[in-house]
């Protein structure tokens, strides 16, 4: 197991804790553990749902572009995120229904995770935002295929193309999240909507989660090829450089459009 996550259970609820406080910043070893976790789960009869939640202020805020691990691989960047896209995918075919535990900020890749599961319980402290724009990027984690079909084209047009941040409150009014609760009860929360999901049928609830997500994995995989030749061409351009300079030293970047 990973040191980066932690997987306990209570009944037939398994909770995946991602443990990289205060941010919870991903990569592909944080991802793939995620994937391997859920693998497990599948495997396991006795769980019938999952709660994903996270410690810290955040639940994630995606990747840490602006580390100076992230500056030194640029040059394997692309094959790093391809290998990543591959591990989320396996994250989206897993077999049992997902409760993500929103309680802060999931931002970018973060969003895209969050997005993986079913359903998302949230707090108005909680920040939703697809900021890839405002990086000089390209939304990448399937978000092209996951969030207009959630919120419909238009609003997730509106997130990718202003970068804004969506409160948890918004979140909740626009369909992004399911349940809105207090900061401290979101992961109590997301346990209880687990542990009523768990009380059904498991063959009824295998059966009716694949039909009700048949084809998605093979959308997202889609999706995540197209981002990520988007993302690589992108990466190369000196509006990227400026959108993640800008962000480390909390300014608003001055883009040239090359």
């Amino acid at each position: 197991m990973s040191r980066d996550i932690d997987v306990s259970h209570a009944g037939h609820v398994a909770t995946i804790e991602i443990r990289r406080p205060p941010l919870n910043y991903f990569d592909l070893e944080l991802i793939r553990s995620i994937a391997d976790a859920l693998d497990a789960i599948d495997a396991n009869p006795a769980v019938r749902a999952v709660v994903l939640a996270a410690q810290g202020k955040a639940f994630c805020a995606g990747a840490d572009f602006g580390s100076a691990a992230a500056k030194t691989g640029e040059e394997r960047a692309s094959q790093g995120a391809a290998h990543l896209y591959v591990e989320a995918v396996r994250i989206f075919r897993n077999k049992k229904p997902i409760v993500a535990a929103v309680h802060g900020a999931a931002i970018g890749g973060g969003l895209g995770l969050a997005m993986s599961a079913d359903f998302r319980v949230t707090c108005a402290e909680a920040r939703f935002s697809a900021n890839f724009t405002k990086l000089g990027f390209h939304p990448g984690f399937g978000l092209t295929v996951t969030l207009p079909a959630l919120i419909g084209s238009t609003k997730a047009a509106l997130m990718f193309y202003t970068s804004r941040r969506v409160t948890g409150k918004e979140a909740y009014e626009m369909g992004l999240a399911d349940i809105l609760v207090s900061q401290d009860e979101v992961r109590s929360a997301a346990l209880k909507l687990a542990e009523e999901i768990a009380e059904c049928s498991p063959l009824g609830l295998l059966a009716t989660r694949a039909t009700m997500r048949e084809g998605l994995a093979e959308r997202v995989r889609q999706a995540t090829d197209h981002e990520l030749a988007e993302q690589s061409r992108l990466r190369q351009t000196d509006d990227f450089k400026e959108g993640v300079e800008a962000t480390a030293e909390r300014r608003a970047p001055v883009f040239k459009g090359r």
